[in-house]
C-alpha cells in the first residue's frame, strides 16, 4: 500500500479559489503538483528526494518557492481559517522551532530583511506566536526571531485578534498594557498573575486547563518535519510551510 499523500477532489476544489491566475502555458496539475509539495514538508525531504509519482522535483520546487514568494499559501489558511464559526474563546502562546544549520546564516538578506533566527539557550531559533480557537484550531501566526520575548508577539497580534469574548494565555502574558488592550477590544481575560507580582491576579482557573489544546495545537504542527525543524533560510517561504501544515491538519 501507497504511503504518497494525495489531496482529494473535495479538497482540493477548496483550494483552488486561492490559486494564482495562469498566464501563458496552463499550469501542470494542481493537484499532482501540490500533492508533492506537502509530502516534501511533511516528511522533511529534500525536493531533489520527491518521489517519482510526483513529477520532476524542479517543477515542486519552483512552484513551491513561487507560490511562497506570493503568498498564497498564506492566503489559503487565512481564508479558510476565516470560515469558522466558532470564536467563544480564543487563545494565544508561543513556541520555539529549531532552525537547521542551512538555515541560521546571520547575515541580512537583501534589502535589509532579517531572517527571524536568533540565539537562545537551546540554539538557534525561530519563535512561532498563534491565536487559536477553543477547539485548538490556528486562526493567526507570527514569527520572530527565537530570543524575542512573548509579549512583542502579543503586541504583533493584538490589533488582528477575533472577535470573541474570553482570551487564555500562561503567565508570559501577564502585562497590564496587554491586559488593558484586551479589555478595550471587549475580551475578557483568563490570563495568571506573574509570581513577582504585589497583588494576586484572579483568573477562572476551570478555564484555563483548556488552554493545552493550543500545545496539542503546537505538537501537531510540529509532525511535519519541515515545520519542527527549519530548513529554509527565506523567512516568508518558512512560514508558507508552517501555514500550508495548519491549512492540511486542521482546515482541510
Amino acid at each position: 500500500m501507497s504511503n504518497l499523500f494525495w489531496l482529494t477532489e473535495e479538497q482540493l476544489e477548496r483550494l483552488r479559489p486561492f490559486f494564482p491566475k495562469s498566464h501563458g502555458r496552463p499550469r501542470v496539475d494542481d493537484r499532482r503538483v501540490l500533492s508533492g509539495i506537502i509530502f516534501i514538508n511533511r516528511n522533511g525531504l529534500r525536493w531533489c528526494d520527491a518521489p517519482a509519482a510526483y513529477g520532476p522535483h524542479k517543477t515542486l520546487y519552483n512552484r513551491w518557492k513561487r507560490w511562497s514568494e506570493m503568498g498564497v499559501f498564506a492566503r489559503m489558511f487565512e481564508g479558510l481559517a476565516a470560515e469558522t464559526s466558532e470564536t467563544t474563546t480564543i487563545m494565544i502562546d508561543a513556541t520555539y522551532l529549531k532552525a537547521h544549520r542551512t538555515a541560521s546564516s546571520l547575515r541580512g538578506e537583501k534589502g535589509g530583511r532579517g531572517r527571524l533566527i536568533g540565539r537562545t539557550k537551546g540554539g538557534m531559533n525561530t519563535k512561532l506566536h498563534a491565536i487559536a480557537d477553543a477547539e485548538g484550531r490556528p486562526l493567526r501566526l507570527f514569527m520572530t526571531a527565537g530570543q524575542v520575548s512573548d509579549y512583542t508577539g502579543a503586541r504583533a497580534l493584538l490589533n488582528s485578534l477575533p472577535k470573541a469574548q474570553w482570551l487564555l494565555g500562561d503567565r508570559g502574558y501577564d502585562a497590564d498594557w496587554f491586559r488593558e488592550g484586551l479589555k478595550d477590544k471587549g475580551l475578557k481575560v483568563c490570563i495568571p498573575g506573574r509570581k513577582g507580582r504585589k497583588t494576586t491576579v484572579r483568573y477562572d482557573r476551570r478555564r484555563y486547563k483548556r488552554r493545552n489544546r493550543i500545545e496539542i495545537m503546537f505538537g501537531r504542527l510540529k509532525d511535519w518535519r519541515r515545520v519542527a525543524t527549519r530548513y529554509d533560510r527565506c523567512p516568508k517561504v518558512f512560514l508558507s510551510a508552517i501555514a500550508l501544515a495548519a491549512t492540511v491538519i486542521f482546515w482541510l
